[in-house]
């Protein structure tokens, strides 16, 4: 059964249509990225699945639990870190810890989850601060201790890394992805790179529908409009030349001998490629077959028509 569970979920805002039928599932011990342009519905869709606001249409379960009739059992049972991360400033980061987890019956002691969290998410050289005098990269660790301070099976992150330094992202990075070997995981981030660091599987969503649903590397195989290669020859030759190649359709240089060639077909175009070179009597020092980045994916996926 999937620990996560979104059936043809729609909502408006007035008359906006800002979710359209979304379905995925997410399953145990998963760590799913949703990725999507702004106002694309990520944050709405959280909102719903952590029963903050209803849906119009559709039905949303946590754990087997309906968000909307089973609302308190479910805010148990998940972590949330919200996009705008509301904090008391006026709290010191040990005092609202505990003040956040002596609202659920645990049964931990206080103290010391408070250490394994605070260790966890790296506070421990600001623990006694107040949260106001944080930083944001601070504050955003605090977000991020609060919704794991009852040790819930589910955890749902709107941009968990918003505000980071590059150092404050790798060790975030990792501590999600050691969370992920015991909880089920959605986070929505626009840092491709974290998706492809900590992440099983991406849900790409736009206009408030679902474009894609897979692993990251099956969605760049999928979302290939054009096979692109690299060739490597020993000679320099003319880009007239190369375009001579049946279905190369671009030649662009990497320098004098390198080239990415970009064909308007999906066709495995290097026997092809081979066969032209050696009519010519061209060495060949490197062909291979390249897959779209994640972020040309996106864009791909997510432009505007």
């Amino acid at each position: 059964m999937a620990e996560i569970s979104i059936q043809n979920i729609s909502k408006f805002y007035g008359h906006q249509k800002v979710l359209d039928n979304v379905s995925f599932d997410v399953g145990k011990g998963q760590i799913v990225g949703l990725l999507g342009p702004n106002g694309a519905g990520k944050s709405t869709l959280m909102k719903i699945l952590t029963s903050f606001i209803p849906p119009h249409d559709g039905r949303a379960r946590i754990l087997g639990l309906d968000v909307q009739t089973e609302a308190l059992k479910i805010r148990k049972l998940v972590g949330y870190l919200p996009e705008n991360n509301p904090l008391y400033p006026d709290m010191y980061v040990r005092e609202y810890l505990g003040f956040v987890l002596k609202m659920y019956s645990t049964g931990f002691s206080l103290k010391k989850r408070i250490d394994q969290v605070v260790g966890l998410t790296g506070l421990r050289p600001e623990q006694h601060k107040k949260i106001g005098a944080l930083s944001k990269g601070y504050r955003q660790r605090v977000g991020l201790a609060q919704a794991l301070i009852h040790d819930p099976p589910v955890l749902i992150l709107d941009e968990p890394t918003t505000g980071l330094d590059p150092n404050q992202l790798m060790d975030i990075r990792a501590a999600i992805a050691v969370l992920g070997k015991e909880k089920t995981i959605l986070l929505s981030t626009h840092i491709m790179q974290e998706v492809e660091a900590v992440c099983d599987r991406v849900v790409i969503i736009n206009e408030g529908r679902v474009v894609a649903d897979d692993t990251v590397d099956l969605i760049s195989r999928k979302a290939m409009v054009a096979g692109r290669f690299v060739l490597e020859l020993k000679e320099k030759v003319d880009k007239d030349f190369l375009l001579e190649i049946h279905g190369v359709a671009h030649a662009e240089a990497l320098s004098e001998t390198e080239w990415i060639l970009e064909t308007d077909t999906e066709k495995d175009l290097r026997e092809e490629i081979f066969n032209f070179a050696v009519s010519h009597a061209w060495h060949i020092l490197t062909l291979s077959k390249t897959r779209e980045k994640l972020e040309d994916v996106f864009q791909h996926l997510t432009r505007e028509k």
